[in-house]
């Protein structure tokens, strides 16, 4: 008898122990799910007010992730520059070459026509800069001429998609063309694809996880912080918040014979005052309207994910 009096006690006392757990992690979880249908429930609402495929993914501290249309449809335009950088810096680590190193550029092989701050400000007709000279064009300033010079002369389309597709999944992303390429085609633009997660997966691994050497990742973040495009979009309603620190990359498409626009992209790591952070990917694709319509979409999603964010921090 006292042996199964014995056994019903230990058996009572594991019984209350699992109750235990299970109350304590049901107690901390209201919150986060709360926050999520909050939030999913904000920005489905916002985007389907809009004429356009809008897609947004949100990761909160490397935690919470939230998403709204996460299709792996929308064309990258400049935010595949992000990819290029990771790629060809992580080629260098290899080979061990600095980013100090010089390439000369002959003016005559640039396409004059395109996006590029680097031909107006280099008049002579050749010149040599360092490659963290070009990578700061291409992610700060976006420029279309230096991305497709370090296509042809230093790592190559397919090289770079394979080193991307170590970083994050290989369905979330495609890079298939240059800027170039996407410039003579039009259509070509929707086969550089991204999910919103896929994108702020690799924006999130880029500012919490190594992926390159110190000093070649270090170099891309604080790059990204000087970014001066898009500054209507995700860092619109931030830029007046004190202590915010905002790095970003966006992407901006062309608009058709119909009016339409392609797309009109940005994709942001966050961090705040105290010290918490999240990454905000907001692509808009197809959208009947202009590109500062578009840029008013961004800007009002990042708005409603910075005033919901004490849901998840708190």
């Amino acid at each position: 008898m006292a042996k199964i009096n014995k056994t019903h006690l230990i058996i009572l006392f594991v019984f209350l122990l699992c109750v235990i757990v299970v109350s304590i992690q049901f107690l901390h979880k209201p919150t986060d799910h709360k926050g999520n249908y909050s939030l999913t429930d904000t920005i489905s609402k916002i985007v389907s007010e809009y004429p356009g495929e809008i897609g947004v993914a949100v990761i909160i501290n490397s935690r919470d992730t939230i998403t709204v249309n996460n299709k792996s449809i929308y064309p990258m335009m400049s935010v595949f520059k992000v990819h290029q950088a990771l790629a060809l810096c992580n080629d260098f680590d290899s080979k061990r070459i600095s980013l100090d190193t010089l390439i000369r550029i002959n003016k005559g092989k640039l396409d004059p026509n395109t996006w590029s701050p680097m031909l107006k400000e280099h008049s002579e007709p050749e010149f040599s800069l360092p490659i963290r000279k070009l990578l700061n064009y291409t992610l700060i300033q976006s420029d279309n001429n230096v991305s497709n010079l370090m296509f042809k002369r230093l790592l190559d389309i397919a090289k770079t998609d394979s080193f991307v597709a170590t970083i994050i999944p290989r369905s979330s992303f495609q890079i298939a063309y240059t800027e170039e390429e996407m410039s003579a085609d039009h259509d070509k633009a929707y086969s550089n694809y991204t999910s919103p997660l896929g994108a702020a997966m690799l924006m999130n691994r880029l500012f919490t996880d190594k992926i390159i050497s110190d000093e070649k990742q270090d170099f891309i973040k604080n790059t990204l912080k000087e970014c001066k495009t898009g500054t209507d979009r995700i860092a619109a309603p931030l830029l007046d918040k004190e202590g915010v620190v905002i790095a970003h990359k966006t992407g901006s498409g062309y608009i058709n014979e119909n009016g339409i626009l392609a797309a009109h992209n940005d994709v942001a790591f966050i961090r705040l005052p105290n010290n918490e952070y999240y990454t905000l990917a907001v692509f808009v694709k197809d959208f009947k309207g202009n590109e500062t319509q578009a840029a008013k979409v961004i800007a009002r999603i990042s708005e409603t994910v910075y005033s919901l964010l004490p849901q998840f921090t708190e």
